[in-house]
């Protein structure tokens, strides 16, 4: 994994400016390249109810896209390179972006509707979440109005798996670039009621989990030493409440097996975690 290179996706909203200050907070600790994007919309695009000609909606996009970027280096001055991408979806937009641009990671915001200190993803992360080449991290709503002054320990989702496997290793690339702990976690998630069969098959699936853990905590490359937890809980939110979080956490999830390789494809349980997540989460793209 490299971190480098730091992509952040911009509007003139919360969201966009929760995503900028985490993108300023990664590219400051790893001392790499920030770079941030507002995707606008073609200038052929359909225009609106007033029907202006062709000239003066690119007026209007060139006014937006100015006044946009304006907003950004308000906020982080000469701390980046700011640039405008024209594609008819956001998400795809930051997708092609991050390629031409080779960056690293892509940062953005969490879409509207969602509870503060949550992520919710709409169709820009959904885009992201389907296509990227490179990871994917989502910031929680409201993570400006408080951002942290680094990040301070990375935690990883884990369950035995060749993706996440692969995940454990990238991870502790990441924390080595970083200079943070590692953490590895895995959820259990059971019934509110459970008959005494259930209970001795679910302490044998502990045993199973803890011994996976322990391995994967100790056999990554680089070598650094990962401390592991199993929580357990009826569901994938109650299981996360079950350990502390730090303000300056970041979860580490790795793709689905189902996805394409070198690409970053949510799947239902990671969609679970990430929609329970209290700090910024990366999405890891397939490495196997």
């Amino acid at each position: 994994m490299k971190l480098e290179s730091v992509l952040a996706g911009f509007i003139p909203e919360p969201r966009g400016r929760d995503a900028l200050a985490l993108a300023v907070v990664l590219a400051e600790q790893v001392k790499g390249q920030l770079t941030v994007a507002y995707v606008q919309p073609p200038a052929w695009t359909t225009p609106g109810p007033a029907r202006a000609d062709l000239t003066e909606w690119r007026k209007y996009l060139q006014e937006q896209a100015e006044a946009t970027l304006g907003q950004a280096r308000a906020l982080t001055g000469d701390k980046a390179d700011y640039v405008v991408h024209t594609n008819k979806g956001s998400g795809r937009g930051l997708v092609d972006l991050a390629r031409k641009r080779a960056a690293d990671v892509v940062v953005i915001g969490s879409a509207p509707g969602g509870g503060r200190g949550r992520i919710s993803v709409g169709s820009t992360a959904d885009q992201l979440l389907h296509s990227s080449t490179v990871p994917v991290m989502l910031v929680p709503r409201g993570y400006a109005d408080a951002p942290t002054a680094a990040i301070e320990r990375i935690t990883v989702a884990y369950r035995r798996s060749p993706c996440s496997d692969a995940g454990v290793h990238e991870a502790a690339k990441a924390a080595v670039i970083l200079d943070v702990p590692l953490r590895l976690v895995t959820m259990l998630v059971r019934g509110a009621r459970r008959a005494k069969i259930e209970e001795d098959m679910l302490t044998r699936l502990r045993d199973q989990v803890a011994d996976d853990l322990q391995a994967a905590a100790t056999g990554q490359r680089p070598h650094i030493r990962a401390e592991f937890e199993i929580l357990e809980g009826r569901d994938v939110a109650q299981a996360m409440g079950q350990t502390s979080w730090s303000p300056g956490e970041l979860l580490i999830c790795a793709s689905s097996n189902a996805g394409p390789l070198r690409r970053v494809f949510l799947g239902d349980t990671s969609l679970k975690i990430v929609r329970a997540a209290t700090c910024p989460v990366m999405i890891l793209t397939r490495q196997s």
